[in-house]
């Protein structure tokens, strides 16, 4: 077992132990497992850097957000987009492509040199939202409730929907590193042919293979969910045999879409499979949403995993510290976290049924988490050792300020509302 995976699930276990009355002074799980990553790693920096630049990491990383997307998409209720749809059809359709282009130009502006490709993965890193750093927030019941099912709604959808944009990026931006980093004596066309190949059979696949794991999804999902719920209708099943299918499922759908004859997305594969499991499965029955007794296995998984990915955020923290933090790359934290989401939000739902200053609220409560930390160590383990380490900066940046902002901060701030307050 490789030494960072012994070493993190140590920490896990340790953090288990203790984490219930770390809590209640106030300490969340995401902020004391980096912190926890942070000390761990600290005596040898330059070896978490080789372990987290690895095959086998990657491998960890892409299992642990195909779970996560899949329980994302399994825990909404109501239809394709909650109860909320048009609000979140606004969110995730609307606000999200525009936050993605405003963070791409933005990069363009801090950073010319940069080639759009790897400002693409940039934005696709930074800008999905997990309220795992601010979970306080969508139990504060001085936010309406309907804010708080808009924003988690939205939190289960927007990485699931970013994860085909990334994967594509990220292979284009690969092939293209060697594409313009050949040296000039070595540029000739046998040099270039099988790069530029590459490229040009990476770009012309990326929408095939998108929707090659979108139609797996939708199978598995679909037909899985359709297994379980005549099975537990015929009393074949309990709920613990449906905890165990909604585990597996999105290793199956994850692994299909992986082997070499379809070369698809295995996250959005994931990510599609929850939606139709869920949709299937709650079909024609009296709740909205797939039973607590079910999901339960998944979740905690999830949650599991979830921690290893934070434990592993501190270790990248201090690999980045070390490295040296440029101001460009902190002022880009600081506006993905602000103005980068705060406009395409409010924007996006103009005209809708959201008052003003909750449309400016909604903007505001976008916490970064699991599915930055990620996608950023995919970017660093894929692409050239400067980008790499530029993209991992600038997502460590994000998600560090994203602690302190809405875990810290925005707590404060929405004490001062009243229970229950509606603003228009």
């Amino acid at each position: 077992m490789p030494h960072l995976v012994l070493i993190g699930l140590a920490a896990i276990l340790l953090w288990s132990l203790i984490s219930h009355r770390f809590e209640r002074w106030g300490v969340a799980g995401p902020i004391g497992l980096v912190l926890l990553g942070a000390v761990t790693v600290i005596w040898d920096v330059d070896s978490f850097g080789t372990a987290i630049d690895s095959p086998i990491s990657e491998k960890i990383v892409e299992v642990i957000l195909a779970i996560l997307l899949f329980a994302d998409a399994t825990e909404v209720k109501g239809g394709i987009f909650g109860r909320e749809g048009r609000v979140i059809a606004r969110l995730v359709l609307i606000a999200l492509p525009l936050s993605i282009v405003l963070t791409v130009a933005t990069g363009m502006l801090l950073i010319p040199d940069t080639g759009l490709l790897v400002l693409l993965v940039v934005a696709c890193v930074i800008l999905p939202i997990d309220f795992a750093p601010a979970a306080s927030l969508l139990r504060n019941r001085r936010l309406p409730a309907r804010l708080r099912q808009i924003l988690n709604v939205e939190s289960g959808y927007n990485d699931g929907l970013i994860s085909p944009v990334f994967g594509m990026s990220l292979a284009l931006a690969v092939i293209w590193s060697t594409i313009v980093r050949t040296p000039e004596s070595d540029i000739t066309d046998d040099a270039l042919e099988g790069p530029a190949i590459q490229f040009m059979d990476a770009f012309i696949n990326a929408v095939p293979s998108t929707v090659i794991a979108v139609v797996i999804g939708i199978v598995l999902g679909t037909g899985i969910g359709y297994l379980v719920r005549i099975a537990r209708a015929r009393l074949i099943a309990d709920a613990l045999g449906a905890r165990y299918v909604m585990l597996i499922l999105p290793l199956i759908a994850y692994g299909v879409a992986s082997i070499p004859i379809f070369n698809a997305n295995g996250f959005v594969a994931a990510f599609v499979a929850g939606i139709g499991y869920r949709l299937t499965r709650t079909r024609g029955h009296r709740s909205e949403g797939i039973d607590r007794s079910e999901l339960l296995l998944v979740e905690e998984v999830g949650a599991l995993a979830a921690n290893f990915v934070w434990f592993v955020l501190g270790g990248a923290t201090l690999l980045v510290i070390t490295s040296g933090i440029d101001w460009w790359m902190l002022l880009f934290a600081v506006l993905a976290l602000t103005l980068l989401r705060v406009v395409p939000v409010y924007l996006s739902l103009m005209g809708s049924s959201v008052g003003r200053r909750d449309r400016l609220l909604i903007g505001a409560l976008g916490p970064r988490g699991t599915a930055s930390i990620v996608f950023g160590l995919l970017a660093y383990n894929a692409l050239p050792e400067d980008e790499g380490v530029a993209v991992l900066t600038i997502m460590v940046a994000t998600v560090v300020g994203s602690i302190l902002l809405h875990g810290l901060a925005a707590p404060l701030l929405v004490n001062r509302r009243k229970v229950g307050e509606e603003i228009a």
